[in-house]
């Protein structure tokens, strides 16, 4: 097992709170975490949060991140820096939160972990293979999967996802997400619809959530971003948009709420559906293959560009208090099976598999 491991990850969404929930939980087994930030720059809060982590050493350099446009020469300037802090810190592991560079030439096995991809993306949400001028970033994501020593998902669905965009993964498995139950538990509960993402992201599909909240006899509550990193900006009309907010009033949202909403085009995972989850909300999520993997029976789904569907079912589960308080405790115990020492378990197996041998010439 790696006793330093060289990470990286963006501040942007989600990855930001996967990272630092697992180099946590990867301290307790004696991992010291190079955690590299790239992209827009950790928040005040973000920083307080990994400066509480002992195991864990915060770099932050603002190189534009591989989904974004035309971002290929910060690439490979963030390609040269993340080299510079490998050579510095001599990590026994690569741990990549993204695709491209794992094609650098590392001195240590590298695993990719895929949250999201934009061939994928652009597939579910346009419903069409994404145009010629995403070819570039084609190739560099195929080069960084063939180039790991071991891919990892968090559903099935996405690594049949990147068999599909870039052909069969040489070397993959499935480590789902988590999210830490003491830190999300049911609260006094009010009437209240409750969704949360990047809501200039269409993959959340929050467009369709604010149509349909014209016709939902409950107010729904949204908190995320809504400028673009990339430039632009999305607004809604119906719904109550909060803008984003710090991790702990999203866990007192989530706390009252009796319902949450994602009605996604494109999840890989859901981690923000399995925060709500533990906190007792009934689910109502898009019907897609990754949130069927993970929530099977627990969860209603709907058709994610059925504005009326949608707002039929909000309605109808507004309607049946016993089916919704049914769902709140099924979701809140599935949720609990993914907790953060299955996933850190299924993370340090996986480094261990990916674990070069040392020559018997170096040995010597």
């Amino acid at each position: 097992m790696p006793q330093r491991i060289l990470m990286t990850a963006d501040a942007v969404g989600g990855v930001w709170t996967y990272a630092l929930d697992l180099a946590r939980s990867l301290g307790a087994h004696g991992v010291e975490v190079v955690l590299a930030v790239m992209g827009p720059p950790p928040s005040p809060a973000q920083r307080d949060a990994a400066a509480r982590l002992e195991n864990v050493s915060l770099h932050h350099a603002p190189f534009a991140l591989e989904w974004m446009d035309d971002p290929w020469t910060e690439v490979d300037r963030a390609g040269g820096w993340l080299l510079d802090l490998a050579d510095r810190f001599r990590p026994e592991l690569i741990h990549l939160n993204g695709y491209a560079h794992a094609a650098l030439p590392w001195e240590a096995p590298v695993v990719i972990v895929a949250h999201s991809c934009v061939l994928s993306w652009w597939s579910a949400v346009k419903g069409t293979p994404a145009p010629m001028a995403y070819d570039p970033y084609r190739r560099r994501v195929a080069a960084g999967l063939a180039a790991a020593d071991l891919v990892v998902a968090p559903t099935g669905a996405m690594l049949a996802a990147l068999a599909r965009e870039y052909g069969p993964v040489r070397a993959g498995r499935v480590v789902p997400n988590a999210a830490d139950p003491q830190r999300f538990a049911p609260g006094r509960k009010r009437r209240k619809i409750f969704a949360a993402g990047r809501a200039w992201d269409e993959a959340k599909n929050l467009a369709t959530l604010d149509a349909a909240a014209l016709g939902v006899r409950w107010p729904v509550f949204l908190a995320g971003e809504c400028a673009h990193p990339g430039g632009g900006s999305v607004r809604f009309e119906h719904t109550i948009c909060l803008g984003k907010l710090e991790p702990v009033s999203v866990r007192a949202h989530l706390s009252e709420s009796l319902i949450y909403a994602l009605p996604a085009r494109y999840e890989p995972f859901g981690l923000s559906a399995l925060e709500a989850g533990l906190s007792g909300c009934a689910l109502m999520l898009g019907d897609i293959p990754s949130l069927r993997e993970v929530w099977d029976e627990d969860a209603e789904f709907v058709a994610p560009d059925d504005v009326h569907g949608l707002a039929h079912a909000l309605n109808a589960l507004i309607d049946d208090a016993p089916r919704r308080r049914a769902l709140g405790l099924r979701a809140r115990t599935r949720a609990r099976q993914f907790s953060q020492a299955r996933t850190t378990d299924g993370y340090l197996d996986a480094y261990r598999a990916c674990a070069r041998p040392v020559s018997m010439e170096v040995a010597a």
